[in-house]
């Protein structure tokens, strides 16, 4: 397995991007399709439904994804992204812009195989609810908890607070959005002032977009608790920062496995005692 290089935080991580320490120049590769997927779905059975919306950026054979709040991302935003260089768009006013453009750099240079620390668990073809389930536990077997922990959940997945359940894990579930879970729990819109009070976080990718990410890794560095990600948002990113306040992530990068019904994959980095 190669060694990949992690960094202590997101800004030294750009920063070593857009000097090239970690590749060909920024400045000399150029994005060639830039796109949104937007996606409503209500599972059957569920009493709720959502919506998803992600901008992704086509580099060579990678494709670097950020998640948005549906509608907030302006279409002036895909003009300014075709055909611009990378180092150009590290540098963009929108900062899912700016995501998405390191995501799909990273992925270029260093794409997820077992040669950079990922471990491939497959998804079965099934119904979206299907796949879903089947990605909540891989992510949630990334946590290393007895029963009874509770665990900060950043970006609500009904699916994954099942898995939680499933585990004998309690959780606090955390959205800007919001609302409340399938299960009628109040979501809190505070994920920072919440993180105190458990044992462990899980964290959508979504929060680098969003910029609530790095609050929660210093929380998770400097209170010695495991942050396990789960990453569509940067799936590339991430593991960068494993060993800084990361402790695990699940990696999925485009195609997502709400998009099509036949099988695909995830990638861990860092599993617990090899759990695969």
């Amino acid at each position: 397995m190669t060694a990949t290089a992690t960094f202590h935080a997101y800004d030294d991580l750009v920063d070593r991007v857009r000097a090239g320490a970690l590749g060909p120049d920024p400045a000399t590769l150029r994005i060639a399709v830039a796109f949104t997927t937007r996606q409503a779905v209500h599972h059957e059975g569920r009493e709720t439904g959502y919506r998803n919306e992600v901008l992704s950026l086509r580099l060579a054979e990678a494709v670097g994804s950020c998640a948005v709040e549906p509608g907030e991302l302006p279409d002036s935003a895909l003009d300014d992204c075709v055909g611009a260089d990378v180092a150009h768009l590290l540098r963009h006013p929108l900062l899912p812009v700016r995501v998405a453009a390191l995501d799909a750099y990273l992925l270029h240079i260093t794409p997820h195989t077992p040669e950079h620390g990922a471990l491939p668990v497959p998804l079965p073809a099934g119904s979206s609810l299907e796949k879903s389930r089947v990605r909540a536990r891989a992510v949630v077997e990334l946590l290393d908890l007895p029963a009874g922990a509770t665990v900060l959940v950043v970006g609500v997945v009904n699916s994954l607070l099942e898995a939680l359940r499933s585990r004998g894990l309690r959780y606090l579930p955390s959205d800007l959005k919001g609302g409340t879970t399938e299960w009628g729990e109040p979501v809190l819109t505070d994920a920072l002032a919440a993180a105190g009070s458990c044992d462990a976080l899980l964290v959508s990718g979504m929060t680098l977009g969003n910029g609530t990410f790095e609050p929660l890794r210093r929380h998770a560095a400097s209170h010695g608790k495991q942050l396990v990600a789960f990453a569509q948002t940067g799936s590339a990113v991430l593991p960068r920062l494993l060993g800084h306040g990361v402790s695990a992530v699940c990696a999925e990068p485009y195609p997502f496995f709400w998009l099509d019904g036949g099988p695909g994959t995830v990638h861990r980095y860092g599993c617990p005692g090899g759990a695969r």
